[in-house]
């Protein structure tokens, strides 16, 4: 359960921020608005017995690879308990962890999550962030399954990296498989010839470059194969790094982040060819693929892919003077047609630095910009898309699960373990340890604050 809607203690701005409450209001009729599926209002281990699928939200129309994880059953004493036990448990729990344990939350956990994180961010930074706990026995991820496996390869083998629900993918992540990534760079060998011959310029003819959005062997397939990691906030810095090494760049799994990224750069659409993995030579021919500059994957997110123009030009007519920023993640005409974009730091960075009145209208998951709205009420800030559809996979974790796996700590037991087998860590390492290398021309974003009180 959750905190009840006519809870008299609960904080004000908790119950601002909190989109679980948000939806539940809607479900029940208790407030306007629309979400995208009534099942957000359930319990997510409601769908861990059921059939394999991402779940409610936005990923839900996703189609899950076969053999994903699955989440056991959560015991039901987790499932039955009032919202205000679960967090008094998780509070006891890390307690008399003390320093054996780290929790961290990711920007789109919904917001009863986040307020028991120690460090609050985006996927590399809250990796990072586990480094200054390096005495702490377990690492708790309150994200996604790509993100633990990033915390295992920069975390000390002695610690234990967890996810409080394994349902908890990406379907971003799942579009770009490893043995579809080896079939293409099979294709360009056949395009482009060897892979490892330099030009007169020293450069190769293709270097890969995964997003931080991707699986632990997807990093190691570009720390194999001479390439490099890059984050929505490095991406144009990684970019100019894979220029220098190779004649054109091959991009996944995300096309967004991609696309937008070369155009800021220059790179016509026309020399940035789409891979469709189910195509061959992905769908086109040998001389497109000569001309390219950028290959970009077939891959999106699907919390980005809602937003639209349309969107961006109502916010206008209903606010005028608002300023729409929006996520890299975002299909080019939605970035073309709002002020600025960036990373989730980017944003949260836009918000803390504009004069108090301003008006946001903001194109990223609903848990962080409903949060940013709470704590942020000297502005006026509002989701471009006016359905609530929240991450199904973000949405997965719950303070249930939380308490589970911190009670089990407590116990003596890890659970729900991610690990990233050696063979695949070590090149995915190389791959990280490029992209850190790539030192962009300004400062790269502040690592996460602790948490007040953590």
């Amino acid at each position: 359960m959750t905190i009840s809607i006519d809870d008299p203690r609960i904080d004000d701005t908790r119950a601002a921020a909190s989109v679980d409450r948000t939806i539940r209001l809607i479900t029940t009729g208790a407030a306007s608005g629309e979400a995208c599926s009534p099942e957000l209002a359930k319990g997510p281990w409601e769908f861990d017995a059921g059939p394999v699928a991402y779940g409610p939200g936005s990923s839900m129309g996703d189609v899950i690879p076969t053999g994903s994880p699955r989440q056991g059953a959560l015991p039901e004493s987790y499932r039955t308990a009032a919202a205000d036990e679960l967090h008094a448990r998780i509070r006891a729990a890390k307690a008399t962890l003390g320093e054996r344990v780290v929790v961290l939350g990711h920007f789109y956990q919904r917001d009863e999550v986040i307020e028991h994180a120690d460090f609050v961010g985006d996927s590399f930074q809250l990796a990072n962030a586990a480094l200054t706990r390096p005495d702490a026995e377990a690492i708790v991820f309150c994200g996604v399954h790509f993100m633990a496996e990033t915390a295992d390869l920069l975390s000390t083998p002695e610690q234990a990296v967890i996810l409080p629900n394994l349902a908890a993918g990406c379907s971003m992540a799942d579009m770009a498989d490893e043995s579809s990534v080896e079939e293409c760079w099979e294709q360009l060998e056949e395009v482009y010839g060897d892979l490892t011959a330099t030009d007169a310029s020293g450069r190769v003819p293709v270097i890969p470059v995964t997003y931080m959005n991707s699986s632990a062997a997807l990093k190691g397939f570009v720390g194999r194969h001479g390439g490099i990691v890059c984050t929505s906030s490095n991406a144009k810095t990684v970019l100019e790094w894979a220029f220098e090494r190779g004649q054109r760049v091959l991009f996944f799994p995300d096309q967004h982040l991609g696309r937008n990224t070369a155009k800021a750069m220059g790179v016509p659409a026309s020399q940035m060819p789409m891979w469709n993995p189910r195509k061959a030579l992905g769908g086109s021919t040998a001389d497109e693929l000569g001309e390219a500059k950028v290959i970009l994957w077939h891959g999106f997110c699907s919390v980005h892919r809602r937003f639209t123009v349309d969107q961006i030009a109502q916010a206008r007519i209903d606010h005028p003077g608002v300023q729409v920023i929006v996520h890299p993640e975002c299909p080019m005409p939605v970035v073309d047609a709002a002020d600025a974009a960036g990373s989730t730091d980017f944003i949260v960075k836009a918000i803390q630095a504009a004069p108090a009145g301003s008006t946001f209208a903001i194109g990223t998951e609903i848990n962080l910009v409903q949060r940013l709205a709470a704590e942020y009420p000297q502005h006026t800030i509002f989701c471009l898309d006016p359905v609530v559809c929240p991450c199904s996979t973000m949405y997965r974790i719950h303070p249930g699960y939380l308490a589970w796996v911190l009670e089990e700590l407590v116990a003596g037991r890890v659970v729900n373990r991610i690990t990233v087998a050696g063979e695949v860590a070590e090149p995915a390492r190389v791959a990280l340890e490029r992209m850190l290398a790539a030192k962009p021309p300004v400062a790269a974003p502040a690592a996460p604050q602790p948490v007040a009180g953590a």
